[in-house]
C-alpha cells in the first residue's frame, strides 16, 4: 500500500464509520465517524500468559496539531525505543522544545549598575562597606531573580533573617538598600514598584544609639587629664590627650594630625587647618572647596605642639605611632590611656567633645542671661561650628566654615583658661623646657 501524502491526509473526511489510512511501518491515521483524524502506531510489547506477544496500540497525537512528518519520526522513535525494550509512551516521542531564555534584568545587574553610579558620591569605605553587604546578605537571595518578579513578602523574608540573628540595624540598612535598588530600576522603567518601601515598620525597632561615655563636669574632667598624665607612658601619648581636650576635635582628627597643617603657631593667631578630606562625611563633604575646618588655637595647645616639635618636627606627622614614623598614631592608643587611667566605661576619647558642648554651651547660657539677654545665646551656633557640626537648614553657599573666627578664638582661649589653666605646662612630659627652633626645613608656623 502506497504511503500517505499530506494531501490525503488533509482531505480525508467524515464517512459516518470510522476508519484508518495506513502509512506504513505500523503507522496509520485513525479517523473517527465525526471526521476527528488522530495518529496511532500499533506494536507489540511483552507476551501474555500464553507466551505469546501482547498487541499494543500507541496513540501519537492528533492533525493537524501533528504533521504526517512529525507523526513519521515520532514512529521513529518509538521503534527505537522498542527496540531498547522500553515501551514507548506519547510524552517519550518529541523532543521538547528548549524554554524561552527570560532576557529581564535581574535584581543582581541592577543592583551593581546602581552601586556603581552611587559610589562617586562616597567615601571608599562606604562604598565597600555597601557592596560587601550585598554580595553577603542579598544577592544569594535576590540576585538571580528577574527585578520585575520579586515580591514583598520575599524581601520581607530576606530582612527578617538578618534581623533574627540579632542584626537589627544591618537589616535596617539593608532594606535602605534594596529599596534604593527599586527606586532605581523603576526611574530606568525595569521595575514598577518598590517592594521593600514599607517594611522598615515590620522590622523590629531600631536600637537607640548608645552615646559615647563621657564625664562632662570641669571639676571631674580636670581630674580626668590629670590621672592619665600621671600614667606611665610615652609623653606623646599624654601630650595628644591633652591637646584632643583642648581643640574638641575628633579623634581620628588628632590621629591624623600634621605639622603642615598648622598656620602662624609663632604668631598671634595660630590655627589649626584639617583639610576637607580628613574630617567626617561623604565625598561631597570631604571634596568641598573651602571645606577645611579651622580650628584657633589657644597658647596652651600651641605650648603642647611646641613641646612636641623636638619629637616628630622633622617628619610628617605630629603624633606617629612608636614604631613606624609614616603611620599615624592607633586609635586604641589613647582610649587604652583612659582605660588605665581607670576611665573604662566612664569616658572616651570622644567623650571630649561632649564635654566641651556641655560645658561650654552652660557656659555661655549663664554669661547671656547674667548680661540681661533672653533667648538662646548666639554662642550656641559658634560652638557648634568649632565641633565642625553642620545645621540641618544650611545651604551649602551661604555656610561660612571661617565665620565668627575672632569670637571662636575667644571661646577656645576661655576653654583652655577653665581647663587645664593651673596644670603643669606640657614640656615637662618631655623633661626640659623647649623653645621654637629659629631655624631649620619644615617648622611650622615659619
Amino acid at each position: 500500500m502506497a504511503a500517505l501524502t499530506d494531501t490525503k491526509v488533509r482531505t480525508a473526511k467524515a464517512t459516518g464509520k470510522a476508519y484508518k489510512l495506513t502509512d506504513g511501518g505500523q503507522l496509520y491515521l485513525h479517523v473517527s465517524t465525526v471526521g476527528g483524524r488522530t495518529w496511532r502506531m500499533n506494536y507489540q510489547f511483552g507476551k501474555n500468559d500464553a507466551g505469546k506477544p501482547v498487541q499494543k496500540t500507541l496513540t501519537i497525537g492528533t492533525y493537524p496539531a501533528i504533521s504526517l512528518k512529525d507523526a513519521r519520526e515520532a514512529r521513529d522513535v518509538a521503534k527505537t525505543l522498542l527496540a531498547k525494550g522500553i515501551e514507548p509512551k506519547p510524552v517519550d516521542l518529541f523532543q521538547r522544545a528548549a524554554p524561552i531564555a527570560d532576557t529581564r534584568p535581574t535584581f543582581e545587574e541592577i543592583g551593581r549598575e546602581w552601586h556603581r553610579l552611587q559610589k562617586s558620591r562616597w567615601s571608599k569605605v562606604h562604598a565597600q562597606d555597601v557592596m560587601d553587604n550585598l554580595q553577603g546578605e542579598v544577592f544569594p537571595v535576590l540576585g538571580s531573580l528577574p527585578i520585575a518578579d520579586i515580591e514583598t513578602p520575599r524581601v520581607f523574608e530576606l530582612l527578617r533573617s538578618i534581623a533574627d540573628r540579632g542584626a537589627v540595624e544591618t537589616a535596617h540598612r539593608t532594606r535602605q538598600r534594596i529599596s534604593g535598588i527599586f527606586v532605581f530600576a523603576i526611574a530606568t522603567a525595569r521595575a514598577v514598584r518598590d517592594p521593600a518601601v514599607g517594611l522598615a515598620v515590620a522590622l523590629p525597632q531600631k536600637p537607640k544609639a548608645k552615646p559615647q561615655p563621657a564625664i562632662t563636669t570641669l571639676t571631674e574632667l580636670r581630674q580626668v587629664i590629670i590621672d592619665c598624665e600621671g600614667e606611665r607612658c610615652r609623653a606623646q601619648t599624654k601630650l595628644a590627650l591633652r591637646l584632643l581636650a583642648l581643640t574638641a576635635v575628633r579623634p581620628n582628627e588628632l590621629h591624623g594630625a600634621r605639622w603642615a597643617e598648622f598656620e602662624g603657631l609663632d604668631g598671634a593667631a595660630p590655627l589649626w587647618r584639617i583639610p576637607a578630606a580628613r574630617m567626617k562625611g561623604d565625598i561631597d563633604r570631604k571634596t568641598e572647596i573651602e571645606g577645611d575646618h579651622l580650628v584657633p588655637l589657644a597658647p596652651q595647645a600651641v605650648a603642647i605642639l611646641q613641646a612636641m616639635l623636638p619629637l616628630t618636627g622633622e617628619i610628617a606627622l605630629v603624633f606617629p605611632t612608636d614604631r613606624h614614623l609614616h603611620r599615624p598614631m592607633s586609635e586604641n592608643t589613647l582610649r587604652a590611656l583612659l582605660i588605665r587611667a581607670g576611665y573604662h566605661q566612664r569616658h572616651v576619647p570622644h567623650g571630649f567633645r561632649s564635654a566641651f558642648s556641655t560645658i561650654m554651651n552652660e557656659r555661655v547660657e549663664r554669661q547671656w542671661r547674667a548680661a540681661g539677654n533672653t533667648g538662646v545665646s548666639p554662642d550656641r551656633a559658634i560652638i557648634d561650628l568649632m565641633l565642625a557640626h553642620v545645621p540641618a537648614n544650611r545651604v551649602e553657599k551661604a555656610y561660612n566654615r571661617a565665620a565668627y573666627m575672632e569670637r571662636r578664638r575667644e571661646l577656645a582661649q576661655d576653654w583652655a583658661d577653665i581647663l587645664i589653666a593651673d596644670m603643669w605646662p606640657p614640656e615637662m612630659h618631655i623633661g626640659e623646657p623647649i623653645r621654637w627652633a629659629a631655624t631649620g626645613p619644615g617648622r611650622p608656623g615659619r
